[in-house]
């Protein structure tokens, strides 16, 4: 396992993308860095961070053996993983918010940016870009966000979270190899936020509508039981969860 430690760096995601461009890498090549100032979510959102106080982070692997046509697979080891390692940190009310978000309780406590490099149809290169607030204790104008010593008001090295998260990360796609993907699924299932709770969800004309998450479908779409008793599936594009 290759670590690059950087003070500060516009993406660790790019940053990683370029030196692939350059040469081979080790599979398990790690960029961490002090400070990003692009750092990358979901959909064209951005990652801000103090400096030195959290967990910014992008992990490089190759031969996943992932075919294209599920591709979601890797988000749901990487969600199970990077729960299974706050888990040992005694954070409470842990859970995934589709696609790829971790949260305690109602607060976001880690995202994920997963980018695939696609060659002849499959997947070649999978770079995972993880973002965990650990020890910062302020937030100003996100007040959705939290961090691990905002929850237990203890202290965290970085460096031990990121050791447990890559394990991880490697049990469950160990996971994967030995058992079916239907398994995999049904435990990200199991641990999505506000599962089978009502909730309400925005679609991109800004309505709302009411439902509840009832799971998601094989290429990761959300399974929502509208009020109507209907189950209709989005993408990410097509709806966000208001609460």
């Amino acid at each position: 396992m290759n670590i690059i430690k950087l003070n500060a760096i516009d993406s660790t995601n790019d940053y990683l993308k370029n030196l692939l461009l350059k040469n081979a890498l080790d599979n398990y090549t790690i960029v961490t860095a002090d400070f990003q100032n692009k750092g990358k979510g979901q959909m064209g959102s951005q990652w801000k961070s103090e400096t030195s106080k959290n967990l910014i982070c992008s992990i490089y692997i190759n031969n996943s053996n992932v075919k294209l046509s599920n591709q979601f697979a890797i988000n749901m080891v990487v969600c199970l993983a990077i729960k299974k390692s706050l888990d040992k940190f005694n954070i409470p009310q842990l859970s995934v918010k589709w696609p790829n978000d971790i949260m305690s309780g109602s607060l976001k406590l880690c995202g994920i940016l997963i980018e695939n490099i696609v060659k002849s149809k499959s997947i070649q290169d999978i770079i995972i870009g993880i973002g965990v607030n650990i020890n910062q204790m302020k937030f100003n104008n996100l007040p959705n966000a939290t961090s691990v010593k905002q929850i237990t008001g203890k202290y965290y090295n970085t460096d031990e979270i990121l050791s447990e998260i890559v394990n991880d990360i490697k049990f469950y796609f160990n996971f994967l190899k030995e058992e079916s993907l239907v398994e995999l699924q049904k435990l990200y299932e199991s641990n999505l936020y506000r599962l089978n709770k009502v909730s309400t969800f925005k679609l991109p004309d800004s309505n709302l509508v009411s439902g509840y998450i009832n799971g998601v479908n094989d290429d990761g779409r959300l399974k929502i039981i509208l009020e109507n008793d209907v189950e209709e599936t989005y993408d990410i594009k097509e709806i966000s969860l208001v609460n």
